[in-house]
Parts: structure tokens; sequence; C-alpha cells
């Protein structure tokens, strides 16, 4: 049951209409102004990798992994920016992308959660 995008000369808009068969995409109208006028448009699609997908091309990239061996704090950020790339939502915390932007400036995490627990102790006394 696709959803099929249409050029609306009615109203001048693109539209996307959700058809349940082929063959009604023909009689497609415009749910914004009824004109059944609708010319069809060539739509894009997206695949989205599996979990696997991204864990065979880490493994297959030997900079990567041989980066990841030596607790490559740059290795580590591209490793999070390949897990992270085409969730759900692409939307990050801002401490998780300030994160790897500091790994990726070669800071490793412990020593950053290191340096930031004494300020948060000395603002809690």
């Amino acid at each position: 049951m696709p959803v099929y995008e249409y050029n609306c000369p009615g109203c001048k808009r693109k539209v996307s209409v959700y058809v349940r068969r082929y063959e009604d995409s023909a009689s497609a109208v415009c749910p914004r102004c009824g004109s059944k006028e609708m010319q069809r448009l060539f739509s894009t699609f997206s695949v989205r990798k599996t979990y696997m997908d991204v864990y065979e091309d880490i493994l297959s990239d030997r900079q990567l992994t041989r980066g990841l061996m030596r607790s490559d704090p740059k290795a580590l950020a591209d490793w999070n920016r390949r897990m992270t790339r085409g969730m759900e939502d692409d939307t990050m915390a801002p401490e998780y992308e300030e994160m790897v932007e500091r790994m990726d400036g070669g800071e490793f995490p412990a020593d950053l959660m290191k340096k930031e627990a004494p300020a948060a102790e000395e603002g809690g006394e």
C-alpha cells in the first residue's frame, strides 16, 4: 500500500496520496483542492541498513578496527557516528555530540568524565 507523490495543477502543490492498489493511482484526487487533474511524480525511496550491515561495514574497515583495538578516541568517535547514522531520530543530545567531537579531537571519554566530575562535585557542595 504505497504513498504516491503528485503535482496538482489546481493548487500548484506537491501532495502525497495513500493508494490501496496501483490501479487506484490513476484516479487520485488532490486532498487540498479536490482536483482530479493530478500529475504523478517520480518518487525517491530509501533503504535503511540493518545493524548487521553496519557492523559488517565497520568490521571490514581495517583502519577503524585497528584504531578501536588501540583504544584510539578518534576511532571510537567514528564508530559512534557510523552506529547512529540513519537512526529513526537523527538528533542526538548536545552532550553526546560534544563528547563525540572531543573524542574526534583525540580526548578519551574516561578522561573527559574525570575532568568534568570535580567541577560537578564542587557545584553540589
